[in-house]
C-alpha cells in the first residue's frame, strides 16, 4: 500500500503531469482502477512515449508491405498468394530477474504476436547479450535463458534456426534477450487487432489469469536494475506453459480458417487492459467488459490485478454471437478455454463492469489508452569530447597468434539447446551469415523452389563509437549476410535496446541510431515493418552501451542448391572483395584491451548495394565454394571461422600487421574459389565495379598467415567449439 505521504498515482509509475492529464481526460479524478490501467498502458513499454516522435523518421512503406508498424507484427507478400508475418521483441528486464522465465515467456509473447496475424510461426532467432563469462552471475543468466528459449521453443514445436550471442562488461547486470519470431500466411488469412460490430462478443481464449506477471514488463521495462531488488521484482516475472501456447496455436489458426474471427489480439504487456483498449481504438469502437467473469487461477483477485495481469497465453477475439457456439466447439476440441468476457458498444469507452448489469468500475475512452499516450521529447545532449582510449594507438602485440585465439568463441553449444529443423524446413540453421528456410506454402504445403532468408545483427561496439554510423554500418552487415546466403533484403524489424531515456546522452544516442536505420534502409530500398524499443537498460546507474539488433528478412528467389557457407575447399583461392578500408576504430580487437575509441570505416552505400549483389549472383550461380562477410574480429576471426568449420588451413599474403588482421570496415567478403572459376569470377566483380584481392589459398592442417601467426586446426577449433561449454558447465544448461 503507498504511503500517506506518496499519492498513489506516483506508486503505479505516473507522473503528477501525467496523472493531472488523466483527471481532464475523464473530467473527474481517476480512481484506483483506471490509474491502474493508465499506468500499464503510459508505460515506456507500452506507448513508446519517449521513442515515438523519433520512430516516425523511418521509412516503412513499400509496394510488397501489407502490414507496418503500429499491429502485432508487419506483414509482407512473397509471391505465390503467401504472406510474412515477422516481429522482434524484448524480454530483457524480466530475463534479468527469473532468467528461465523471462525467456520462455518472451517466445511464448512473440509466437503470439506472429500467430494473431493468421500466420503459423515457422521459426525464431535469439540475439542475446550477457556480462562477462568470469561472472558468476552472468554465467547464471546466460543458462537460464538459453534453458528458457530451448524449453519454450521446443516444446512450442517452432524451431530455433539463429541469431547471435555476446558476452561483454555492458550487458552484467542487464542482460538483452531478443527474440524474433517468422511466420507464414495466405494472404487472405490476414487479420487485424481491431473490434468492430456493436454487439459483438469480446471472448477470452487461453489461459487462466493469475497474479504471476502483475505489471510484468511494463513495469520491469521502464526501470532499471540495482544490486538488491531483485527478489522484489521476481514476482511481476510471467510463468509460461508452452503446451496450452501450442493448443491456443492451433485453435486460433482453425477459428481464423473458418472465418470466424472478426479481430484478434495476444495478451501481452499491460494484459487484458491492453488488449481491449487497443481493439476498440483501432476499431473506432467501445468495448464493456464483465471483469467477474474472467477466468482466474487465484482466489481474491482484485479487479485491478485481473486488468493488468500479464498471465501468458491468452488471446483475445472479436466474434459474431451467431458464431460463439461453434468458436466453443472448436476450443474444446483443442482443450482451450473460452469465455465471453465482454461486448463492442459504440462511443470509444472501455468499461470495466462488475457484471454487465452490475457496478462500473472504470469508464475511460479506449483512444486515451492507447493512441492518446503522453508524447515526450526528451531532452538529447551528445557526449561531451573526452579522452578515450584511442585504437589506433595501440602497440602492435607480441603474439598475434594468441591474441586471434582469444578472440573466437563459437555460439553453436548454445544452438545444440534448439531444435531447429522441426518442419523440415531448415536449409541453413544456426552459426551462418542467415538461416535459409524453404518457402512453402502454408495451406497446400507445396515447395515453391524459393526460400526465406533471416539474419539478426547488431554491434554495440560500432555504436559506442558512433551510434549513426554504427548502426547504419550493422544495417549493412545485415543486407550482406542474406547476400552470403543468395537472398535480397525486403523488410527490416528492429529491437532498440537503451539505457536511461531520462539521460540527455542516451536519448542522443536513441535519436542518432534511428536516423542511421533511417539513411541505410532508404539506401537499401528496405522498409522497417515493426520493431520493438526497450529503454531503461541500466544497472547500478550505469547505461548499457547503444544496442540496437536489426533482423532482416529476405528471399531467395531460385534455391537451385544449398548456399556453400562460411567454409574451406582445399585447394581453393581465397578473395576479399569489396574495398580495402578498414579501422581499429570501434573493433572487436580494440576493445578486448580497453580501447574501443577511433573512428569507423565509412559505409559507401552504393559500393556495399554493388558487393552485395555480386555475392548474391556468385552464390547463386554457384561460383563460390564457400562465403564470410568480414565483420567483427575482421579478416583474422573471419577466416578462422571458417578454417574451424571446414576442417581446412590457410595460407594467407598480403595481411601486413594486426591492423590488417583485425580490422573492420564494412562491404567486404571472403570467398573461396575453385582456380577454374577465378576468370568467372573476376569478370563479374568487373561488372559489379567491385574491387577484388587475393589474399591466399586454401590448403593443409593450419591457418598461417606470413610473417605473422602459425596456428593448427586443432588449436583454433578447441578456442572456437570450447570456449562456452567449458564457461557453462558441462555443455547443459540446468534450469
Amino acid at each position: 500500500m503507498p504511503s500517506v505521504s506518496e499519492p498513489l498515482h506516483r506508486v503505479l509509475g505516473l507522473t503528477d503531469d501525467e496523472a493531472g492529464r488523466i483527471n481532464q481526460i475523464l473530467e473527474r479524478p481517476a480512481n484506483g482502477l483506471e490509474l491502474a490501467m493508465y499506468s500499464v498502458m503510459w508505460s515506456e513499454h507500452c506507448s513508446y512515449k519517449s521513442s515515438r516522435i523519433h520512430l516516425k523518421r523511418l521509412p516503412t512503406e513499400a509496394p510488397w508491405v501489407l502490414v507496418g508498424p503500429g499491429e502485432n507484427a508487419g506483414v509482407v507478400d512473397v509471391g505465390d498468394g503467401i504472406a510474412v508475418a515477422i516481429r522482434i521483441e524484448s524480454h530483457n528486464h524480466p530475463s534479468a530477474i527469473e532468467p528461465y522465465q523471462g525467456a520462455a515467456t518472451g517466445v511464448g509473447g512473440i509466437l503470439r504476436d506472429v500467430f494473431t496475424m493468421g500466420a503459423r510461426p515457422i521459426a525464431l532467432m535469439d540475439p542475446l547479450r550477457f556480462g562477462p563469462l568470469d561472472d558468476a552471475r552472468s554465467r547464471w543468466i546466460a543458462e537460464g535463458v538459453v534453458s528458457g528459449i530451448s524449453g519454450y521453443g521446443n516444446a512450442v514445436g517452432v524451431p530455433t534456426v539463429g541469431g547471435e550471442v555476446v558476452f561483454d562488461e555492458t550487458y552484467r547486470g542487464n542482460p538483452l534477450v531478443n527474440v524474433l519470431c517468422l511466420g507464414t500466411l495466405p494472404i487472405e488469412r490476414l487479420v487485424l487487432g481491431r473490434a468492430s460490430g456493436v454487439g459483438n462478443l469480446a471472448v477470452l481464449l487461453g489461459s487462466s489469469t493469475g497474479r504471476d506477471g502483475i505489471g510484468g514488463v511494463s513495469v520491469l521495462a521502464s526501470t532499471g536494475f540495482s544490486d538488491d531488488d531483485d527478489g522484489d521484482k521476481r514476482p511481476s516475472v510471467q510463468v509460461g506453459d508452452p503446451y496450452e501456447e501450442k493448443r491456443l496455436i492451433e485453435a486460433c489458426l482453425q477459428l481464423l480458417d473458418e472465418g470466424l474471427v472478426i479481430g484478434i489480439q495476444d495478451l501481452g504487456g499491460a494484459g487484458l487492459t491492453c488488449a481491449t483498449s487497443e481493439t476498440a481504438s483501432r476499431g473506432g469502437v467501445g468495448i464493456d467488459v464483465d471483469v467477474s467473469v474472467i477466468p482466474r487461477r487465484e482466489p481474491c483477485m482484485e479487479p485491478h490485478e485481473v486488468m493488468i495481469s500479464e498471465s501468458q497465453e491468452r488471446m483475445l477475439a472479436i466474434v459474431e454471437p451467431d458464431d460463439l457456439d461453434r468458436l466453443l466447439e472448436i476450443c474444446e476440441l483443442w482443450e482451450v478455454a473460452a469465455t465471453a468476457i465482454g461486448r463492442v458498444t459504440d462511443g470509444g469507452s472501455l468499461r470495466i463492469l462488475d457484471g454487465f448489469d452490475g457496478e462500473v468500475l472504470a469508464d475511460v475512452p479506449a483512444a486515451s489508452l492507447h493512441e492518446d499516450a503522453p508524447l515526450y521529447d526528451r531532452p538529447r545532449k551528445a557526449p561531451l569530447e573526452q579522452r578515450r582510449p584511442m585504437a589506433d594507438e595501440l602497440a602492435a602485440p607480441d603474439d598475434l597468434g594468441a591474441e586471434l585465439i582469444g578472440l573466437l568463441a563459437d555460439p553453436s553449444w548454445v544452438y545444440r539447446q534448439y531444435d531447429h529443423q522441426l518442419f523440415l524446413n531448415t536449409v541453413v540453421g544456426p552459426g551462418d551469415d542467415a538461416a535459409v528456410l524453404k518457402l512453402r506454402h502454408p495451406t497446400t504445403g507445396a515447395d515453391t523452389g524459393r526460400a526465406l532468408a533471416i539474419t539478426t545483427d547488431g554491434s554495440h561496439h560500432w555504436c559506442s563509437v558512433d551510434p549513426r554510423a554504427g548502426t547504419a554500418q550493422v544495417v549493412a552487415e545485415s543486407v550482406l549476410n542474406l547476400a552470403c546466403v543468395g537472398a535480397r533484403p525486403l523488410a527490416v524489424v528492429n529491437c532498440l535496446n537503451f539505457g536511461n531515456p531520462e539521460n540527455p546522452e542516451v536519448m542522443w544516442q536513441f535519436s542518432e541510431s534511428v536516423d542511421g536505420i533511417g539513411e541505410a534502409c532508404r539506401a537499401f530500398n528496405v522498409p522497417v515493418i515493426g520493431g520493438n524499443v526497450s529503454l531503461y537498460n541500466e544497472s547500478g546507474g550505469t547505461d548499457i552501451d547503444p544496442t540496437p539488433v536489426i533482423g532482416l528478412l529476405g528471399v531467395v528467389d531460385d534455391l537451385r542448391q544449398r548456399p556453400p557457407g562460411a567454409r574451406l575447399v582445399d585447394g581453393h583461392r581465397l578473395i576479399v572483395l569489396g574495398p580495402d578500408t578498414k579501422s581499429l576504430g570501434g573493433s572487436l580487437w580494440a576493445a578486448s584491451h580497453g580501447s574501443p575509441g577511433g573512428d569507423l570505416s565509412p559505409l559507401d552505400t552504393d559500393l556495399h548495394l554493388r558487393v552485395a549483389g555480386l555475392v548474391r549472383t556468385l552464390v547463386r550461380d554457384g561460383l563460390v565454394g564457400g562465403v564470410h562477410d568480414i565483420s567483427s574480429g575482421g579478416v583474422g576471426v573471419a577466416i578462422a571461422e571458417m578454417v574451424s568449420r571446414s576442417g581446412v588451413g590457410a595460407h594467407l599474403a598480403r595481411i601486413a600487421d594486426h591492423r590488417d588482421l583485425f580490422g573492420e570496415g564494412p562491404s567486404r567478403v571472403i570467398v573461396a574459389v575453385d582456380p577454374e572459376c577465378l576468370a568467372e569470377v573476376f569478370a563479374a566483380a568487373k561488372d559489379y565495379e567491385v574491387p577484388t584481392s587475393r589474399i591466399g589459398l586454401a590448403t593443409g592442417d593450419r591457418l598461417i598467415i606470413k610473417n605473422l601467426l602459425d596456428i593448427s586446426i586443432a588449436d583454433i577449433r578447441f578456442a572456437f567449439e570450447g570456449r562456452l561449454p567449458e564457461a557453462l558447465g558441462s555443455g547443459t544448461t540446468n534450469r
